[in-house]
């Protein structure tokens, strides 16, 4: 029923619903430490990669009547996630980034806390630090729908703001 009502939301846009599909792993990784009984229901929407990041933030405008209904929404990825020059060796060591995502994590997190969304939706035009940091989409996209669905009365919060291997970046965006 969730799902029928989110698709009717999108409308015009094509959106097909599939129940053979499980969860994605950037779901069930982050709904199982928020609720391990899984006594919620969960719904996952996938992400068009041929769009444009302005199609996703304007697709999740759309979803805003499912976050006034009381509906949590979820938007999981990595603004720094360069899976490619992982550092294996320094995996353990505690919040170990390079230069290069420390100064792209600035410019997010900068660009984040002043509301400058048309910025970080037209990621592609930031500095170089900030392609090495998104080398694709799949993990950037999510934090465009959670713009998408910021309302001009909410805060933003970031928190865990931690590197993991020197390109995996775990920053969490808060809207409320």
């Amino acid at each position: 029923e969730l799902a029928k009502t989110a698709k009717d939301m999108l409308s015009p846009t094509l959106v097909e619903l599939d129940q053979t599909w499980g969860l994605d792993h950037g779901t069930w990784s982050v709904v199982k430490h928020l609720y391990p009984n899984a006594d919620v229901p969960v719904i996952q929407l996938s992400i068009d990669y041929t769009q444009a990041p302005q199609f996703h933030f304007n697709l999740a405008a759309k979803l805003q009547q499912l976050r006034n209904k009381g509906i949590l929404i979820i938007g999981s990825g990595n603004m720094i996630h360069n899976l490619g020059l992982v550092d294996f060796r320094n995996f353990d060591k505690d919040n170990y980034g390079f230069d290069w995502a420390i100064e792209a994590r600035e410019i997010f997190n900068k660009n984040l806390l002043e509301y400058n969304f048309e910025s970080l939706i037209n990621y592609q035009k930031l500095p170089k630090a900030v392609q090495l940091a998104v080398p694709s989409p799949d993990h950037y996209l999510p934090l465009i729908y959670i713009l998408g669905l910021h309302r001009k009365d909410e805060q933003i919060t970031l928190f865990n703001d931690k590197f993991v291997a020197g390109s995996l970046n775990m920053t969490s965006v808060k809207i409320a």
